[in-house]
């Protein structure tokens, strides 16, 4: 995706290191001391959404609340609570750390709106 905008920014940036390659709109998690990474399926570690693609040691900013714009894994009715999936997605699937609420149906593979849960 390279470069990346919320939906609607919230402002809160913070900029880490790229731990793994990153691409922007994905989520990611925190993966060690100043580190971020994709996420990974049902993650308790998601930080936001990566504003820019970043290759392994680079920076990159990391939005942290508002309404985003990931990639959904797996068809997402508006409405319910969505769950990081593996690849920085999100899916509607997850058992104990949902990330946020779909503010519209998607079908996999696209962006889908959501409003970060902090």
């Amino acid at each position: 995706m390279s470069n990346y905008l919320p939906k609607i920014d919230t402002h809160s940036v913070i900029t880490r290191s790229a731990s793994a390659d990153v691409a922007g709109g994905q989520l990611v998690a925190v993966s060690g001391s100043k580190t971020v990474a994709p996420s990974a399926a049902d993650s308790a570690a998601v930080l936001g959404v990566a504003l820019s693609d970043a290759k392994t040691g680079q920076a990159v900013s990391v939005s942290l609340g508002g309404v985003q714009r990931p990639v959904a894994d797996g068809d997402i009715a508006a409405g319910v609570k969505v769950f990081s999936a593996a690849a920085g997605k999100v899916s509607a699937t997850g058992t104990n750390n949902p990330i946020g609420i779909a503010l519209e149906t998607a079908a996999s593979g696209a962006q889908v709106e959501v409003q970060m849960a902090r």
